[in-house]
């Protein structure tokens, strides 16, 4: 059985006078939005290259919504496991 989907993702940025860059993030699965977060801070004593702090944001947020889909995909696997008929789950402990 083949599949085909889309998911779209909107990333803003902003950045604060204070040097600050902050990324937001939401991906769109059609089904479930989830969003992530990134900051990047510029120090007072380097250049404010405002490429960087959006690459760093940007790429803080990507890896917040990275974690969020594994946690996602894991509890969505452990509901389909719990689902099986026959099929137990591992409560973590060991006798």
């Amino acid at each position: 059985m083949s599949h085909t989907g889309e998911w779209r993702v909107r990333l803003d940025l902003f950045e604060e006078d204070d040097g600050t860059t902050k990324a937001h993030l939401v991906l769109d699965t059609g089904t479930t939005a989830l969003t992530g977060h990134g900051t990047a801070h510029c120090h007072p004593a380097d250049t404010n290259v405002p490429e960087i702090g959006d690459e760093l944001a940007a790429s803080r947020a990507l890896v917040d919504l990275a974690h969020q889909l594994l946690e996602t995909a894991e509890r969505d696997m452990q509901g389909m496991a719990a689902a099986r008929p026959g099929t137990r789950r591992s409560t973590g402990r060991h006798l």
